[in-house]
């Protein structure tokens, strides 16, 4: 009998990985909720996903999208 391979824990990829909700990934970016949903609607903003019809953001994912905002090259002056 073969053990069967196991899933990935997604929470051991990062030490600061913690799944935040809408209002707390808002409150962790310091901006509006209104900025965020708007974001998502367009493809623009950090990753996110749904349980159910709740919107949940991995911390690691909104640390990651603000370091390519931060390294992203700065429009002409």
């Amino acid at each position: 009998m073969t053990a069967q391979p196991s899933l990935p824990n997604p929470r051991n990829n990062n030490l600061g990985d913690e799944m935040l909700t809408l209002h707390e990934a808002c409150a962790y970016l310091r901006i509006p909720e209104g900025t965020l949903r708007y974001w998502r609607h367009l493809g623009a903003g950090p990753r996110s996903f749904k349980i159910g019809r709740h919107v949940r953001y991995w911390r690691a994912d909104l640390i990651l999208w603000l370091t390519e905002q931060a390294n992203r090259p700065q429009g002409r002056a």
